[in-house]
């Protein structure tokens, strides 16, 4: 008699606990069914120009004007006034004239925000990964991710190029070497790795290919991931040291009068981007850290603001350049241009005149891309310190950014047999999909 007791206790406990697994199984299932999730947003974009202002561009002093400061009388605000744009009601600083007369095309996304990090190094990576640093697993770029989603635009060209100095913040993570980058930092000479050194005649260069084919060949076949797309890699470099795409780098062809619009070294690297897009390039990120204008570049802390309104005005001339030269080539709504920093600056002076760090509001653009843009979106207190409406996460920006493109930003990738949420589980601002 106890047995059927005991054996009724345990099959009644073993059905429950068998029903509330099905159940939770079943809640889990219509959670992923298409039938419940919102329908995904896709956009039209074919390539992105990111361009990185290392150092963290002020909000305040660039696309999210307020009431002047006074750094003198410590009293908080704008260093700079504003100006009104093509879009009615919008407004930035008098230092971005053409960008002003672009903002149609262009909408300001003033309610970014992360953790509060004050650490470049940290921050850095946040707004290129769209993670917090992990001590287990080594995230992956935008570019990367971009690039491992849609591969290059054309077969001649490198999915992804940096232009400016590598760093681990920007390169493939778990995903391997294949989805990494082709950099340069001197747009007058293009990739030192693809230019073969002094000596190597076309003859050499065909007995070396075929000695590290037999060495393929005599290795035999292999299923190890990392030497893949090592070996794929290779097979790209290989590809990408011929003449035929070095011509891309050649700025001397274009017209002398473009080149004088774009303006100097950061201009030049916006134009070079212009024709790396022409050629199939998938991403780009144009990194725009020539200190020696102002001393310190967008890092203002004490008399480096002094002079930060040359980096505007740079910024200014090569941006609204790009874009007017990318919709004079029926690129610019297949294009879309990212302006993005660590975080940015709040509006209280410190004890040298210049500003602080932060990261609980500040402003990311996006232009072109074929997006229905606002001007602006998002919007901080009276003086950019706090978000009054519409926040938006990093991964809700990199979300964004991938539903421009044509990218399921609800996907998992893998780091092995680890999912990993492609944005961090991020969501599209919807507006500018409408």
């Amino acid at each position: 008699m106890n047995i059927n007791k005991s054996s009724r206790r345990d099959f009644l406990a073993t059905s429950a606990g068998t029903a509330a697994t099905l159940g939770l199984a079943g809640n889990l299932l219509a959670e992923a069914s298409p039938l419940n999730a919102s329908p995904l947003l896709n956009g039209k974009a074919e390539h992105v120009i990111s361009i990185w202002l290392g150092g963290g561009m002020g909000q305040c002093d660039t696309f999210d004007p307020k009431r002047k400061g006074d750094p003198k009388a410590k009293k908080a605000g704008s260093y700079y006034e504003p100006i009104d744009t093509a879009v009615s009601g919008v407004q930035v600083c008098e230092h971005l004239p053409k960008m002003a007369s672009l903002m149609d095309r262009v909408t300001a996304v003033r309610s970014v925000h992360h953790e509060v990090i004050d650490e470049h190094a940290a921050a850095t990576n946040r707004m290129h990964t769209g993670r917090a640093i992990s001590g287990t697993v080594t995230y992956p770029s935008l570019g990367s991710l971009i690039c491992h989603e849609r591969g290059p635009a054309g077969e001649s060209a490198p999915p992804y190029v940096l232009i400016g100095y590598p760093n681990v913040t920007r390169g493939p993570g778990f995903l391997g070497a294949k989805d990494g980058y082709l950099y340069l930092t001197d747009t007058s000479q293009g990739p030192a790795g693809l230019s073969r050194p002094q000596g190597i005649t076309e003859t050499r260069q065909q007995r070396r290919e075929q000695f590290l084919a037999t060495l393929k060949k005599n290795a035999g076949n292999t299923q190890v991931k990392q030497i893949l797309d090592y070996e794929a890699a290779i097979e790209q470099s290989l590809k990408l040291s011929g003449p035929e795409f070095n011509q891309v780098f050649q700025l001397e062809k274009e017209p002398s009068d473009l080149r004088n619009q774009y303006g100097g070294e950061f201009g030049q690297r916006c134009l070079l981007s212009r024709r790396l897009i022409q050629r199939g390039v998938r991403f780009i990120e144009v990194s725009h850290n020539l200190n020696f204008l102002n001393g310190a570049g967008w890092d203002v802390h004490n008399s480096g603001i002094v002079n930060q309104y040359k980096l505007i005005q740079e910024l200014d001339t090569a941006v609204g350049t790009l874009m007017e030269d990318l919709e004079a080539n029926n690129l610019l709504d297949k294009t879309l241009i990212v302006i993005t920093s660590e975080f940015g600056r709040p509006p209280e002076f410190d004890s040298g005149g210049g500003r602080g760090h932060q990261g609980t509001a500040f402003s990311c653009i996006l232009a072109g891309g074929g997006l229905a843009h606002q001007g602006a979106y998002g919007e901080t207190d009276e003086l950019s310190k706090k978000i009054v409406s519409n926040p938006v996460s990093v991964p809700d920006f990199f979300a964004t950014i991938c539903a421009a493109m044509n990218i399921d930003y609800t996907k998992h990738l893998y780091d092995g047999d680890r999912p990993v949420p492609i944005t961090d589980r991020g969501k599209p601002i919807q507006k500018l999909f409408s």
